[in-house]
Parts: C-alpha cells; sequence; structure tokens
C-alpha cells in the first residue's frame, strides 16, 4: 500500500526557529494507527528558501531547546 498523506494525522507540532536552520518536532498517527514522534530539521538556503535537511546530529544549544519540546510532545502520545 502506497503512503496517502490524507490519512497521516499531524496531532502535534512545534518549530524551534535559529537563525539559519529550523526543528520541528511533531506527533503522527497514520490510519490512526500507532502515534509517533518525528523530529525533522530544514535549513535556509541562499536563497532564503527552506529545504528539508537530514536531522543527523544536534548543537548543544538546538539539544536544550529541542528536549522541552520533545517533552511537551509525549503529552499527546
Amino acid at each position: 500500500m502506497a503512503f496517502d498523506k490524507n490519512l497521516d494525522k499531524n496531532l502535534f507540532s512545534e518549530t524551534i526557529n535559529f537563525e539559519t536552520t529550523r526543528i520541528t518536532v511533531g506527533v503522527f498517527s497514520y490510519n490512526d494507527g500507532e502515534k509517533k514522534l518525528q523530529i525533522s530539521r530544514e535549513n535556509m538556503n541562499q536563497n532564503g528558501e527552506w529545504s528539508f535537511a537530514k536531522l543527523g546530529r544536534m548543537f548543544k544549544d538546538e539539544a536544550e531547546k529541542a528536549i522541552p519540546v520533545m517533552q511537551k510532545a509525549l503529552e499527546h502520545m
């Protein structure tokens, strides 16, 4: 079965903005299934447009701001 965006429910989402990157923490449920935590990163290119990037490693300041948002997200799971 192919992925259907209409079945993917966003139950919680909060974005943390930094100078040239932003991290989004979300809770999603696909087809009323088990709730899952998603963490994604977007980087700003030279044109000022956001593009998806692999989250990979985080700097300490990013982690310090992301962890409280992750704890908030857990309340929606």
